[in-house]
């Protein structure tokens, strides 16, 4: 009987249609990230509406409004994402001993997920965006977060060009995905051509 109850449980159809509808409910949500991020980059966050993102996802007004009410509730939850990284980051560098390979593990893994996730998108659009967004209050968390990842790269006492080339060491990683997306280049050599920058910057 029990080995009976357990295959009944593990073809529960509807704990299989449960998870099903979950899963589509978090990929439409990821689409819609996905298309906005696109749309208000491209053409700017005031001039793209909701309708025009329902059209981009072939969805209907509705099915966008049971994720998202309002752009701006687009805007936050994309900025949350990246938000959430940089605290994971900056939670495991507190747990660190504060030293130069400390310092330069919080720079590859920092360029590590600017590589893998659309964080870098994230930051275009927020750059092209500046004046809509100016008052937001997902830009002022953004700022701050950053100031918690760059404390991490100084000690209390430095000099200010130790502070200064510590602070461009995370802006070279930025910059590598900004200044060179029209070489012809790899995204693998863009994020190296970071890092060796942002590690010689982050040199004492």
């Amino acid at each position: 009987m029990p080995a009976v109850k357990q295959i009944s449980e593990q073809r529960d159809p509807s704990r299989e249609k449960r998870a099903s509808v979950m899963r589509d409910q978090a990929d439409t949500r990821t689409r819609i990230q996905d298309i906005a991020l696109k749309l208000f980059t491209d053409q700017g966050y005031e001039a793209t509406s909701l309708r025009e993102i329902a059209e981009a996802l072939g969805v209907t007004k509705a099915a966008l409004y049971y994720h998202f009410k309002t752009k701006d509730d687009i805007v936050t939850s994309l900025a949350e994402d990246r938000l959430r990284s940089v605290e994971e980051l900056a939670a495991w560098a507190a747990a660190q001993p504060r030293t130069d390979e400390t310092r330069r593990e919080l720079i590859r893994r920092y360029a590590d997920e600017l590589h893998r996730s659309r964080h870098r998108e994230i930051m275009r659009f927020f750059e092209r965006n500046q004046t809509s967004l100016k008052n937001h209050p997902v830009m002022e968390k953004a700022r701050a977060k950053m100031l918690d990842l760059l404390a991490f790269l100084v000690d209390p006492g430095d000099p200010a060009t130790v502070r200064l080339r510590s602070s461009m060491a995370l802006f070279a990683l930025h910059a590598a995905w900004f200044l060179l997306k029209d070489d012809d280049m790899t995204d693998e050599e863009r994020q190296t051509a970071g890092l060796e920058v942002a590690l010689e910057l982050a040199r004492r």
